[in-house]
């Protein structure tokens, strides 16, 4: 688990990656749902993670210790819910809201039953939005943004967690080789296991 000690200097703001993945959301077709990913999800269950996550990381937030914050997530088993389209915006809002709030950024807290210093919890939050955000628009055929501040934080993720499969199990998978001078956004997919030229068969 990525475990660097550094925190950010200033609180992260999540609105542009939520939006972007909003955004993404919104243009998905339910013919879509069953094409494969980046990540190795169908569209179906990544959108499900991303349900599921937004619930944990803003309970994350507040420091709620319960069933959305303890246990190690699992994506495959939580059905996407009919009502998806109507509910991701409304929880991607909520977690922007979360991690706005002061408090969120002070002590530890617990997210996928790891517990660590709130501000590096809020900066793994970002790094889901947006990694998944690319899988989504990859996945779909649609172009994608990030603002520097939330590329860079996740850059800064990526780049501090070892390469040792213990310390990626349940985050990245294998690091993609990918050329130094290559685009921020690709070796920051490549540091997260992606492959940047990845398209969908």
């Amino acid at each position: 688990m990525f475990m660097d000690k550094s925190a950010p200097t200033r609180q992260l703001d999540l609105a542009t990656p939520a939006a972007e993945l909003a955004r993404l959301a919104a243009a998905v077709t339910d013919a879509q749902l069953e094409l494969p990913t980046p990540c190795g999800f169908p569209v179906r269950t990544l959108l499900s993670h991303l349900l599921g996550l937004c619930v944990a990381f803003a309970d994350g937030a507040a420091k709620v210790l319960g069933p959305t914050t303890t246990p190690a997530p699992n994506a495959a088993e939580i059905p996407l819910p009919p009502s998806w389209r109507d509910e991701l915006p409304v929880r991607l809002e909520a977690l922007v809201q979360a991690w706005r709030d002061p408090a969120a950024w002070t002590g530890e807290t617990t997210v996928g039953g790891v517990t660590m210093p709130a501000p590096m919890v809020c900066v793994v939050a970002n790094n889901e939005l947006v990694v998944h955000g690319w899988d989504l628009a990859r996945a779909t055929g649609q172009d994608f943004s990030v603002a520097p501040e939330n590329l860079d934080a996740s850059w800064q993720m990526v780049a501090n967690t070892p390469e040792d499969p213990a310390a990626r199990d349940g985050l990245f998978g294998p690091v993609v080789p990918v050329p130094l001078d290559a685009p921020l956004l690709d070796r920051v997919l490549g540091g997260a296991g992606r492959d940047p030229g990845w398209t969908s068969p």
